[in-house]
């Protein structure tokens, strides 16, 4: 049974080290510093000393309090005052020979019982353990940027790792005010992992033509829910970071097709356009601030529509979108087939506007989609087949656009653009609870708190439907051929049955 944490020890006052040294030290642990730069530790106990007058000035703490934990933040100046720690955490350079040789020479200070703990956010923890004698004592403690404000972090299990190792990190976790979740050892542990969905799908999109990119951001930030378009995340986190992990771990994963990077991001990589902090990635920024955003597109003026012929795929799209047409002033064809003038309005799921049109036999130059998977009060997305005629294109348009909601009209796709980006998203978190890397709760705890998606993933599979985001993944796998959307079998078997995608495996024994 691993000790409790009194005091812990942290090599590494940098960023990332000092925003654990400050919850630590809030939460009652004393925190020995140290850092192998002449006097970073002690410079690093004075911003905190800055940071706590701060709190303390906004009524975030007490005088006290921000007192209490100044003297609990120890600096010290030789690795060998750390002998005596509960645990060492280690928040040094992303480096495995490095992180291997200080577990090493920590392992001849620190006593049998002592936690020797990572902040790795993209090494094998198993692989840093190898060095050290006692493999079983070392665990990934991974921490996100700004600690004290991201209130996630991960506890990896390496290969050798005692469960009571992990089960004390999760403790002081807690402790620290902040969810712990528990990973299996794998490349990107649970939210770096989960989150390559998001971005690479957005990219693929871009890379195929399907939409500009303001219009991608625009359809996933107003459409879908997320915080930040993929693009814009894309340019806050800088690509110099972001490609060489979108790389490393499709790499680790041995060319899995689901974790394909974009030679666009490359290219924007070696030429120097990575992002925010630059000016230039992909929008440009002038003091941190974009310049010439996107606007979107222009409603166009049309004298009379047309009247509407509506297809959906079940009963209950169907009386959804009939109503929204009504509502929005259009006449809706009630007959079967559409008349010589109408609209063809058609709702598919996971199919692009040409094999809609064609399933139904209707006419493809009066046929335009919409994607009923978004929240339809927040922002709507139409899809052209090819020969769609730009008077449909427009009356499509103005029509969904009468009552002030955004409309994004986009190019012929297979998924529209959400569909294909939430289906991802959603299917690769149900892989990595098919894996058991984590268990459904901690995935659906650590993306919500460690991306600010909305809602975890599988939480959000079951509001979107695990059977219609099936479909959605069996349609574009068949129609692309692409094995990156092939369904996990986690989402297929709670699909087939009825079940919450949060459902956990039943104990084999």
């Amino acid at each position: 049974m691993a000790r409790s944490i009194q005091i812990m020890g942290l090599v590494g006052t940098g960023v990332m080290g000092a925003g654990i040294a400050q919850i630590a030290a809030q939460a009652g642990v004393e925190v020995r510093l140290f850092d192998a730069r002449e006097g970073a530790a002690q410079a690093a106990r004075d911003n905190l000393a800055g940071t706590f007058a701060k709190l303390v000035a906004k009524g975030k703490i007490t005088q006290a309090s921000a007192d209490a934990a100044l003297a609990l933040l120890k600096p010290v100046t030789r690795i060998e005052e750390l002998a005596g720690c509960d645990m060492v955490v280690e928040a040094i350079v992303e480096n495995l020979d490095v992180k291997r040789g200080l577990l090493t020479q920590l392992e001849g200070i620190v006593d049998a019982e002592c936690i020797l703990a990572t902040n790795t956010s993209s090494l094998s923890v198993s692989a840093i353990a190898t060095a050290c004698q006692h493999p079983e004592r070392v665990a990934g403690f991974h921490f996100f940027n700004p600690v004290p404000l991201m209130k996630v972090v991960e506890v990896i299990d390496g290969i050798a790792t005692e469960p009571a190792v992990s089960d004390a990190l999760l403790d002081l976790a807690k402790r620290m005010g902040h969810t712990g979740v528990r990973a299996q050892d794998t490349p990107g542990f649970i939210v770096n992992h989960a989150g390559r969905a998001y971005g690479t799908e957005a990219l693929k999109i871009l890379g195929e033509g399907v939409a500009p990119k303001g219009d991608v951001d625009r359809i996933l930030r107003e459409g879908a829910g997320f915080r930040m378009g993929p693009l814009e995340l894309f340019d806050l986190t800088a690509l110099d970071v972001s490609h060489p992990v979108m790389e490393s771990i499709y790499t680790q994963f041995y060319h899995d097709p689901r974790y394909r990077p974009s030679p666009l991001t490359r290219q924007m990589l070696v030429a120097g356009r990575v992002g925010r902090k630059v000016g230039q990635g992909f929008y440009r920024y002038e003091n941190g601030q974009m310049v010439d955003a996107p606007q979107p597109q222009p409603v166009p003026t049309v004298e009379q529509l047309p009247p509407v012929w509506v297809m959906s795929e079940n009963a209950g799209d169907q009386q959804k979108l009939v109503a929204l047409v009504k509502a929005l002033g259009a006449r809706v064809e009630e007959g079967e087939r559409p008349s010589d003038e109408a609209l063809c309005l058609i709702a598919p799921y996971g199919d692009d506007a040409t094999t809609a049109a064609t399933c139904f036999g209707v006419d493809a130059a009066r046929t335009v989609c919409i994607d009923l998977l978004t929240d339809l009060s927040r922002h709507r997305t139409l899809m052209m087949t090819p020969a769609t005629r730009p008077d449909m294109r427009d009356a499509a348009h103005a029509l969904f656009a009468r009552d002030g909601v955004g409309v994004t009209v986009i190019r012929d796709s297979v998924g529209f653009v959400a569909q294909r980006v939430l289906a991802m998203v959603v299917n690769l978190a149900c892989d990595i609870a098919q894996q058991q890397i984590a268990s459904p709760e901690d995935i659906d705890q650590a993306v919500r708190l460690g991306l600010g998606y909305p809602q975890g993933p599988l939480a959000w599979g079951d509001s979107l439907g695990p059977r219609r985001l099936l479909t959605i993944l069996e349609r574009m796998v068949d129609m692309t051929g692409d094995p990156r959307y092939r369904p996990s079998p986690w989402l297929r078997r709670r699909a087939q049955l009825g079940l919450s995608l949060r459902q956990a495996e039943p104990s084999a024994v």
